[in-house]
């Protein structure tokens, strides 16, 4: 008795469908996560995990200084008010420069005009103000700055006041010494729970710098000589970070 064409097909048919069946049941139970199986429910528990935060930190030495300079004219015409603000702030930004501070390290704070009346005379006066900023990158010549702003054409003078610049390299620095730090606090936590820590899941960073303190202020006039100390700041670098539990 002879096989049509479609019976052929139809055999191949009941051979193969158990044969992938087989196929797909041995790879479900290869990659099945046994570990996790609770054999008491058939239930699959969740991967255990610690997270800790580290820390480390590190003094830097200040890198820049800063300095306010202002002048302040007070009269009863406003263009000779506004004029002899103008004059005076000029010298003093010739002073500056002619120290050595580039023209990007000084900065316009604020300008003002404004009139106002005397409370005894009742006379009106004009009013005229000019600051500004001055950055000094070299710090060791912070004292010897104090000195100059101070013999200058400025009614007010302030600074310094000692800060970090660039603090890339400190953070590279202290990086790895916080997840070191977030590593050895995680080991005893899992030494105490009678686990092992495994790898590192995830990590989140964060940077903080803590300002240095206004170390000296100085006004116009207050003489040379100005004990100046540039001091230190603490960086700061913190660590989140999950580990595996086993």
């Amino acid at each position: 008795m002879k096989d049509f064409p479609h019976q052929h097909k139809h055999k191949h048919k009941i051979i193969f469908l158990p044969l992938i069946f087989t196929l797909i049941l041995l790879l479900g139970i290869r990659l099945m996560p046994w570990d996790r199986v609770n054999w008491g429910k058939v239930e699959m528990l969740p991967g255990s995990a610690i997270t800790v935060t580290g820390e480390a930190k590190q003094d830097v030495a200040s890198q820049i200084a800063r300095f306010t300079a202002g002048v302040t004219v007070t009269h009863q015409d406003k263009q000779t008010a506004i004029d002899e603000v103008n004059q005076n702030m000029e010298q003093v930004i010739k002073v500056v420069k002619d120290f050595g501070i580039p023209e990007k390290d000084i900065q316009t704070q604020s300008v003002s005009v404004n009139q106002y009346e005397e409370p005894r005379t009742r006379v009106k006066q004009w009013r005229a103000t000019n600051s500004i900023e001055i950055v000094l990158r070299n710090v060791d010549q912070a004292s010897e700055l104090a000195d100059l702003l101070a013999d200058a054409p400025a009614t007010n003078v302030s600074g310094p006041r000692f800060t970090l610049d660039d603090t890339q390299q400190a953070e590279v620095d202290l990086m790895q010494a916080a997840i070191d730090n977030a590593r050895e606090k995680a080991k005893a936590i899992a030494k105490a729970s009678d686990r092992r820590l495994g790898k590192v899941l995830t990590v989140s960073e964060g940077f903080q710098s803590q300002p240095g303190p206004i170390l000296r202020t100085l006004e116009a006039g207050l003489g040379t000589g100005a004990p100046v100390e540039p001091g230190t700041e603490t960086v700061y670098k913190t660590v989140t970070v999950t580990f595996e539990l086993k």
